[in-house]
């Protein structure tokens, strides 16, 4: 088993060093080490020098004059962190933008594939790399092997081997270059008594593999090939034998070795980390056992889903607890994962179980490693375990400790300086240097001088934020073995709200207006009915009332969400759970009994109410959805049809579509969708000049309005419903604008065009603006997932503008998306983030509307007022808060308050 040797840290150069950089030393610093499981945190310095850190906290000054060409960073006492390390991760082997010759990820070549190896795969081109640094992560592990949301890409039971790489591109220019610490034999080195190395190694069990048996099928073929990796390793250590004790004449061929097998043999013999993906009770007891068979550690637990739910299962893994690699808040994508608790962080750690935080890149982008981190501590990780959770825990979980994720003399020169807490919303780098190499900021020729941390001067950013409480939720939530009740109880009397600091409602005009701000203290708000009766110290219930004591926080407009499948599925990949495929008109002809060319269909007739996602988002102040039918294949792209139908718009709180007040809006908007071609399914889109063809026809009138497809492409042409068009080029936006000034020179109408998705709109923002067209950026932060959306903003650090600043600047009428119904939860957290984003050119108010009334104004939405808008009490906090927590819905039209 390998074992750092004793003068490791005593090294005075790293093999990874560049001559000629300048050594740096970082004064009054307030460093997080990561050490002492994340509780070591010290004021001082740190000197990086020759690719290694030289000192941290006190360093003498001979140490400091021993190093050339010094630059000094004055930090004054801004958080220092390790460099992050994302324990799950494609980058490289999914690049950025994706394309059908970099999906490199995995093979169709069988379930057992130890010898593969991810870094013959690394594309060094991948425009993540960049990003993932502008978000503070310095290494990763590339793990072979991946599934996407709807379950077509299929995984490997042993899915080959995994490589640590830095994410900064060598001198060199190759992967091999990349790799943290390369295992002996990889490049031609030797072997190193002294300084043995760890291999690293995908493992995978449950639902992926479907296409290759079911779940006894896939343990049968591990147990098989650990069978003959045993078989092996039996062979070798009875040569060794012979040899150790002379018996050379029973010799008689060569040291039994096999390519094939050597990778499992060396598992069984400790040399490797094993990372495995694992969802379910069922499949994590299966490899805890087949551990115990084969006498051989696991690493770590990857996506583990239930592993909260099993802890007692997790500590009888052979050779110790492995640590736990999960989402925050990402679940419900897929059967395996419908279990999966926004409080399985705290959960497990309380049961000393190393918990890591990763992203799966790219189905998270790399670069919010961090905000996964930030969302395990706002559900109840202690602020050391957050922090440490992509520091230090994953370090130690890949046996890479001695060099990556601890700020110790000795290591890596891998260091982050921040804006503010870590774990504060929106914590941006202002410098990052991997192996002492400064990358952010980028240099001035590639677009340096960005200004980050602009607002966050107070000292309250330099502490981690108050955060609500959650041990109510988090009982039930293993109670209730993973699936606790979402609904609250309603209250139809008078409800008493104390303590309330701010209160936002309705005007008459159904903008949003501050109608309480700052109360110091806080007033009292009664409700009645559903409706604010008093506002004031002497409002006081009858006695027959409700009591809810907000602490400080507030009340305000719902919100709403757009853009996912939310209501319309249960379960992501679960077809069962959803609505089904729908006819796709562009790629075969549409059934006679249909009876009509388009086949538009109405996301109404699709809707389900209490799915677990709608009544989160409702829990997290979202209590409008705009759905539509159109499906999400890879990282959010849709690969479904061009005509997406008519979307719908309801309350993610309501039992069923008869409820009162359950839909707002049957009807919202029309939806097309338009791009090039998808990347993994090709034949699933037609050309882009087919698609442009073929909505120029539709609003030309040339379809009968007897029939769906010509009546509402008909109302769209005249500006009577809104036309929401899924797009990210600039170019295919261009000659959307080109085509909608001629149907409206044609038919003398005036249209109501929106770009959802927009990607590249802020290439065109002021050509958007004038033709009148509204944008809704879906995600609000960027990725360059496909060529369509390569051209990104992607902010500070990177860049001092957004795509929403730009757009709003240029007087665009703007919303805010989402991509998977996952997401609703996070809408707060993502206004605010993007308002931190702007250096305060985005004000409270406008933040508002992204996700209410302009987002309304954009999609078609009426009659949302005071008397049936949604009000929504947080304890704690505002809407923005990191520190709130919705306590209450009150619902005018359905005439109660829900207490959650």
């Amino acid at each position: 088993m390998p074992v750092v040797s004793q003068d490791f840290h005593d090294r005075k150069s790293s093999e990874r060093y560049e001559y000629g950089n300048n050594a740096t030393l970082i004064r009054d610093a307030t460093i997080f080490t990561g050490k002492d499981n994340g509780k070591e945190i010290i004021r001082g310095d740190i000197l990086l020098d020759r690719g290694v850190i030289k000192g941290v906290g006190w360093i003498p000054a001979r140490e400091i004059d021993r190093a050339e060409n010094l630059t000094v960073v004055e930090a004054h006492g801004a958080w220092i962190t390790p460099g992050l390390v994302d324990l799950h991760s494609h980058l490289g082997v999914l690049s950025a933008p994706l394309m059908s010759g970099t999906f490199d990820v995995n093979s169709k070549n069988g379930p057992i594939l130890p010898w593969l190896r991810s870094i013959d795969g690394l594309n060094t081109h991948d425009d993540a790399f960049k990003l993932a640094a502008a978000g503070g992560v310095t290494s990763a592990q590339i793990l072979p092997g991946s599934s996407n949301s709807i379950g077509y890409i299929q995984n490997f039971l042993t899915g080959g081997q995994a490589f640590v790489v830095k994410v900064r591109k060598t001198a060199d220019r190759s992967p091999s270059s990349m790799i943290v610490e390369p295992p002996y034999g990889l490049n031609g080195t030797e072997p190193d008594p002294r300084n043995p190395r760890w291999r690293h190694m995908k493992q995978a069990c449950g639902e992926n593999l479907k296409a290759y048996g079911n779940r006894m099928d896939s343990v049968w073929a591990l147990r098989s090939a650990y069978e003959q990796a045993r078989k092996v390793k039996t062979m070798q250590d009875d040569y060794c034998l012979k040899a150790e004790t002379g018996s050379w004449h029973e010799l008689r061929t060569p040291f039994p070795e096999s390519l094939q097998w050597e990778m499992l043999v060396d598992v069984l013999r400790g040399r490797v980390k094993i990372s495995n993906h694992c969802y379910e009770a069922v499949d994590l007891d299966a490899i805890v056992r087949l551990t115990n068979e084969f006498k051989f550690p696991i690493a770590s637990f990857h996506h583990a889903s239930e592993a909260y739910l099993v802890p007692e299962v997790l500590k009888r893994t052979y050779g110790g607890t492995p640590a736990i690699a999960i989402f925050a808040t990402n679940h419900r994508y897929k059967r395996e994962s419908y279990r999966g608790s926004e409080f399985a962080s705290r959960i497990l750690a309380e049961q000393t179980i190393p918990v890591v935080m990763k992203t799966d890149h790219p189905i998270i982008n790399a670069r919010y490693l961090l905000h996964e981190a930030q969302q395990a501590y706002y559900f109840g990780l202690p602020e050391h375990l957050a922090l440490a959770s992509v520091t230090s825990t994953p370090a130690i979980a890949a046996g890479l400790g001695h060099r990556i994720g601890i700020l110790e003399k000795g290591a890596d020169a891998d260091v982050v300086m921040w804006d503010s807490h870590p774990l504060q919303l929106s914590a941006t780098p202002k410098r990052v240097w991997i192996d002492g190499l400064l990358q952010i900021p980028v240099p001035e020729e590639l677009g340096g001088h960005v200004e980050v941390g602009k607002g966050k001067e107070g000292e309250e950013w330099k502490k981690a934020p108050r955060t609500p409480n959650w041990d109510e939720e988090r009982r039930k939530t293993i109670l209730w073995d993973g699936l606790p009740p979402l609904r609250g109880a309603e209250k139809s009397d008078e409800v008493l709200f104390k303590n309330v600091k701010t209160l936002w409602k309705r005007a008459e005009d159904g903008e949003i207006t501050n109608t309480l701000q700052d109360a110091g203290d806080g007033v009292n708000v009664l409700v009645k009915d559903g409706k604010i009766a008093c506002l004031g110290q002497s409002c006081l219930t009858t006695g027959e009332g409700t009591l809810v004591d907000l602490k400080g926080g507030s009340i305000s407009p719902g919100l709403m969400t757009f853009g996912s499948l939310l209501g319309t599925e249960e379960i992501a990949s679960e077809m069962s759970t959803g609505n089904g495929e729908e006819y796709d008109a562009m790629i075969k002809d549409v059934p006679a009994i249909v009876n009509d060319i388009g086949a538009v269909s109405r996301t109404m007739d699709a809707l389900m109410f209490r799915t677990r996602n709608a009544l989160t988002a409702y829990r997290s102040g979202v209590t409008l959805a705009t759905s539509l039918l159109a499906r999400p294949f890879l990282f959010g792209i849709y690969s479904d049809n061009m005509i997406a139908g008519l979307s719908a718009t309801f309350r993610t709180g309501a039992s069923h579509a008869m409820e009162r007040g359950a839909v707002l809006q049957s009807v919202t908007a029309l939806h097309v969708i338009m791009g090039r071609t998808n990347p993994i399914f090709p034949v699933k889109r037609p050309s882009v000049s087919s698609q442009i063809a073929t909505l120029r026809r539709l609003l030309y009138g040339w379809e009968s309005d007897d029939k769906e497809t010509g009546s509402w492409f008909k109302k769209a042409a005249e500006g009577v419903i809104p036309l929401v068009i899924d797009v990210h080029s600039a170019d295919i936006m261009a000659s959307l604008l080109i085509m909608k000034a001629e149907v409206e020179y044609k038919i003398g109408s005036t249209m109501r065009m929106v770009f959802s998705g927009a990607t590249e709109a802020h290439l065109m923002s002021t050509e958007i603006s004038v033709a009148g067209v509204g944008v809704i950026l879906r995600p609000v932060r960027p990725f360059p997932t496909v060529w369509d959306q390569r051209r990104i903003l992607p902010g500070p650090p990177l860049t001092n503008d957004t795509a929403l600043v730009k757009l709003l600047e240029s007087g665009v009428i703007v919303g805010i998306g989402v991509r998977d119904a996952w997401e609703a939860r996070n809408t707060r957290f993502d206004i605010q983030w993007a308002v931190l984003e702007s250096g305060g050119r985005i004000s409270e108010r406008q933040a508002y509307a992204l996700v209410t009334t302009d987002l309304e104004r954009l999609l078609g939405v009426k009659g949302v007022d005071d008397d049936s808008g949604d009000l929504v009490a947080y304890e704690g906090g505002s809407v923005f808060d990191f520190s709130s927590k919705v306590t209450a819905v009150i619902s005018p039209s359905r005439g109660v308050v829900e207490i959650l």
